[in-house]
């Protein structure tokens, strides 16, 4: 049996093994990573956070959905097919692939295809389809971190037609009439709201009360009132008893006696850690209550040599917190100077309209007992939004209103994912929110939104006595 030999071993291609693999070679390192599917990048380029976000701005271009505001939004949806949506989608994934091979080349990481299956604390063996040993790796330093899948209950009949989890739900072959889907957390609300803005009738069924229930409460309402307006229904307080595929449509049967049917049933309840082939045990490595590897501030597991970092170590399952928790792992592997995983970071929810926030909710604040302002900007006050087409949206800063610390920054609408961030560097430099004030911004932009909910926060506190 060949054994091939590297001082950083990583199990999994995906956004966490990219960036700790590059970051081992960078330290002088030689890598080897193993990927059990036929293709580089994980879940999130192939099956996750590269399609959906794929999906979604061909469905926004393809359907003129900004265009909307200008020639009124009782226009009749465009005839979108499954075709016209999968050309982009695959034309993204392809370059994204080569250029991650490029990058893995140039850095002269060692990319080998298989099921990685520990045999003991140093030695991993690489498995074929059909179980039969390819070779042995031995390494100094392992980073364990094959990602997520959705998580696929014996009781739900998936097929790859009807009943779809989202990775068969980008295998589709046309675009359903009715969808239903069964989770209101971010995967279920962004391919809902996808869905409906191509003119899919959408339900969407969750056992909490709203979509998102995480998000600050005032933007939940936004966002349950835009998605309200492309016509997706939100079920809240339903428990789910049964699925059943009968004919050419699901039905699901709830515990309150209700009863929905739909062309195609979306299950977005959940994900698992993808330990279930690696013997982990062999290594001495555990899993916690929920299956995930626990691991310490720096991403250590139980056997100090072997690290694991991404969506296998459980929350927050973000490509971005995975990039910097294996970039993390790996500088700490190696004995060179680095820093705990920050604390703070923006959240992207790419939802139609998108959302993203760093800081504290209001709710939160209320909590802490916090003494705290609100500054506004409603997007029909940004001059920006109306000339590509008005989105509905909302700045939201929260503020202390004694110190004038920025204290949260919740966006909803275009560009939020990316305007977020000049939020985040301010808070990060301890900005007061006068700072916004201060400040010239191009116009007409997104980003005078900043500056428009300063303004308008700030003014409050003068009329406060």
């Amino acid at each position: 049996m060949e054994e091939l030999y590297a001082d950083y071993v990583v199990i999994g291609s995906g956004p966490a093994g990219q960036k700790a693999a590059i970051q081992a070679t960078k330290l002088g390192k030689t890598v080897i990573i193993l990927e059990k599917d036929p293709y580089p990048g994980g879940a999130s380029l192939n099956s996750g956070t590269i399609p959906s976000k794929s999906l979604r701005e061909a469905i926004i271009d393809l359907t003129d959905f900004y265009k909307r505001s200008f020639y009124g939004k009782g226009q009749a949806h465009k005839e979108i097919s499954i075709n016209d949506l999968n050309y982009r989608l695959n034309k993204v994934i392809d370059e994204r692939r080569k250029m991650l091979l490029q990058q893995f080349e140039k850095n002269k990481i060692k990319l080998l295809y298989g099921q990685a299956r520990f045999e003991d604390p140093h030695h991993v063996l690489l498995l074929d389809s059909e179980d039969r040993i390819l070779c042995k790796v031995r390494g100094d330093f392992f980073l364990i971190a094959p990602g997520s899948q959705p998580r696929n209950p014996l009781g739900v009949p998936f097929d790859n037609e009807v009943i779809l989890d989202s990775t068969r739900l980008l295998r589709i072959d046309h675009v359903p009439k009715t969808l239903l889907v069964l989770g209101g957390g971010i995967i279920g609300s962004e391919y809902a709201s996808f869905f409906a803005a191509l003119g899919t009738k959408v339900t969407v069924a969750d056992k909490k009360e709203h979509m998102l229930p995480l998000l600050d409460a005032e933007i939940g309402v936004h966002l349950q009132k835009a998605l309200g307006e492309i016509g997706l229904k939100m079920m809240g307080k339903k428990e789910l008893e049964k699925i059943t595929r009968v004919e050419n449509h699901a039905e699901v049967q709830f515990t309150d006696g209700t009863k929905i049917e739909a062309e195609m049933l979306l299950y977005a309840l959940g994900r698992e850690a993808n330990v279930e082939h690696l013997h982990i045990e062999a290594a001495g490595v555990t899993l916690d209550r929920s299956g995930y590897i626990p691991v310490n501030a720096l991403f250590q597991t139980s056997v100090p040599h072997i690290y694991a970092a991404g969506d296998v170590i459980g929350g927050p399952s973000l490509a971005s917190t995975s990039m910097e928790q294996g970039r993390l792992a790996a500088r700490h592997a190696f004995g060179v100077q680095t820093h705990h995983f920050p604390t703070f970071y923006p959240i992207g929810i790419y939802t139609i309209p998108e959302i993203s926030s760093c800081g504290y909710t209001e709710e939160q604040l209320k909590e802490l007992g916090f003494r705290y302002e609100i500054g506004r900007a409603h997007y029909y006050e940004i001059a920006r939004n109306i000339i590509v087409g008005n989105d509905p949206g909302m700045f939201k800063i929260l503020f202390h209103a004694d110190t004038l610390e920025i204290l949260g920054i919740h966006i909803i609408g275009r560009a939020a994912t990316e305007v977020i961030h000049i939020g985040q560097i301010a808070m990060s430099f301890n900005a007061r929110i006068d700072y916004f004030i201060d400040q010239v911004f191009n116009y007409p932009t997104y980003a005078e939104g900043y500056r428009i909910a300063a303004l308008n926060g700030y003014n409050k506190l003068k009329h406060r006595k």
